[in-house]
């Protein structure tokens, strides 16, 4: 474990409790089985804290290779695995999917209507959580072979129901889908022609120093697994520090079922792990080192592809109000998805089993958090938050490292970083928020000039859909260079 020792400065008090002990009085006081919490600045750990149990009957505790079954973070991860083959011109991202699939994937009531991969992503397919995905679910695990996806997806399927689809046109509704990534995960083994699991191990968790997985049988060890609880009642993982029996895969065709693998929620990393998914979304594709995706690709998956604007999609209770390509934006509302008030971040969240887990980015200072706990003890169901869409301990957690961990981060941040705070990118349109005058030169992906000009204080300019790098300067002398993406 690794804790660093931050205070803050309060008027007739020479130090505050560390951040440690303030983290533990609130896995305290909300009964949480396990926790790990790591935030990041730029392309450095900044603080680690575990504290609870991953095991309550073995009594192994919690420590830095604990491996959480992490929930929806895992779609992430899978969106940066699709983004990959995106950047080696495997497909378009407003291609119509069904020329991979093999099948046809359209909504029955919009026929004529391409699902493409930026609606995937983007969750604005129409493809939804309808009541024969948990079927479908079952007969995938339990199933040798696994069905392939399009009996769920194409009218007449075994595990088709009509509310697999909604009503609106695709591409003009948001709609909260684990589907859609059932989709998404076979459409990366028909592209790359492995099994998604391998894949995603070899092409994005390998080469970040990541030994988790979506397979658990690829785990260095299954010990290190956080058995999730409800009520301390374990939920899934619970192995008893034995793997559990490999299963039968000599019938699985690629290609047919990526849902197999669970592209929606199954990847199991630990914190420390976790965190250089947030370097690399902080540092524009590298981290450590590696650059794993391009500067541009990491612009085009935080760019806005969805916001709420009241009708437009199922904002779940205000948490969902604006969406990149696997990427949850937060817009930071009041009493809806707030993080750090005032602050937009990047990242997802997960629930699943008891387990919740948050993985957030502050792409102006290179903050970067994580936060995951097992589950809770009886009595100790999570409430909703007083000040925001979060849970309650989400707040509480959040509290603590805008105090102790934000701020340190935030002070060292470049003046190019404190510029591009300034530069605002909302829909189609560019905006100036500093003092003085900000010159901009905008330029594509072949570093060619496609326009400058330059903006006042509060000024406002619509830019052509595209990906750009931004060359910014004042006449105060601040500078910044940024990728955007409309």
């Amino acid at each position: 474990m690794r804790l660093l020792p931050l205070f803050a400065l309060v008027p007739g008090i020479a130090v505050a409790q560390p951040i440690d002990q303030q983290l533990q009085a609130v896995a305290n006081a909300n009964g949480l089985v396990g926790m790990s919490v790591v935030t990041t600045c730029g392309g450095a750990v900044q603080d680690v804290v575990h504290t609870g149990r991953r095991n309550i009957a073995l009594n192994l505790d919690v420590d830095d290779s604990t491996r959480y079954r992490i929930a929806s973070i895992s779609k992430l991860v899978t969106a940066i695995g699709l983004m990959r083959l995106h950047e080696q011109g495997a497909f378009g991202l407003d291609d119509d999917v069904s020329t991979t699939l093999g099948f046809t994937f359209r909504n029955p009531a919009h026929p004529a209507t391409p699902i493409t991969y930026r609606m995937l992503l983007s969750h604005t397919s129409s493809f939804q959580d309808g009541t024969g995905y948990g079927d479908f679910l079952s007969a995938t695990y339990g199933g040798t072979p696994p069905p392939p996806i399009s009996e769920l997806a194409v009218p007449g399927g075994d595990w088709y129901t009509a509310n697999m689809w909604r009503t609106e046109p695709p591409g003009t509704y948001y709609a909260y889908s684990n589907a859609n990534f059932g989709i998404v995960g076979t459409l990366i083994e028909a592209l790359s022609g492995q099994r998604f699991d391998a894949y995603m191990r070899q092409q994005v968790l390998l080469p970040l120093g990541i030994h988790g997985s979506y397979n658990v049988q690829d785990l260095p060890g299954v010990g290190d697994l956080a058995v999730l609880y409800r009520n301390s009642s374990p939920q899934v993982d619970n192995f008893g520090g034995v793997m559990p029996p490999a299963p039968d895969l000599s019938q699985y065709t690629i290609g047919t079922n990526g849902l197999y693998f669970a592209p929606q929620g199954g990847l199991r990393v630990s914190a420390l792990e976790l965190a250089r998914i947030a370097i690399l979304l902080a540092n524009e594709g590298t981290c450590n080192g590696v650059s794993l995706l391009q500067p541009a690709t990491v612009a085009l998956m935080l760019a806005d592809e969805w916001t709420w604007n009241g009708s437009n999609g199922d904002n779940y209770f205000g948490l969902f109000r604006s969406w990149g390509l696997g990427v949850h934006r937060i817009t930071a509302q009041a009493g809806g998805d707030v993080v750090f008030p005032g602050t937009a971040l990047f990242g997802h969240a997960g629930e699943a089993y008891g387990l919740i887990s948050d993985l957030y980015v502050d792409t102006a200072t290179g903050f970067g958090l994580v936060f995951i706990t097992n589950g809770y003890t009886p009595g100790n169901a999570y409430g909703f938050g007083s000040n925001s869409a979060f849970y309650s301990v989400e707040e509480e957690v959040y509290a603590v490292l805008q105090q102790y961990g934000l701020p340190p981060c935030a002070t060292t941040a470049t003046p190019e970083a404190t510029a591009a705070r300034d530069l605002l990118l909302l829909g189609d349109r560019i905006s100036w928020t500093g003092t003085g005058t900000a010159h901009l030169s905008l330029h594509d992906v072949s570093g060619r000039l496609v326009e400058r000009f330059s903006l006042g204080q509060g000024g406002t300019r619509t830019v052509r859909p595209g990906a750009y790098l931004v060359h910014l300067a004042t006449a105060g002398g601040r500078s910044a260079r940024m990728w955007c993406a409309w």
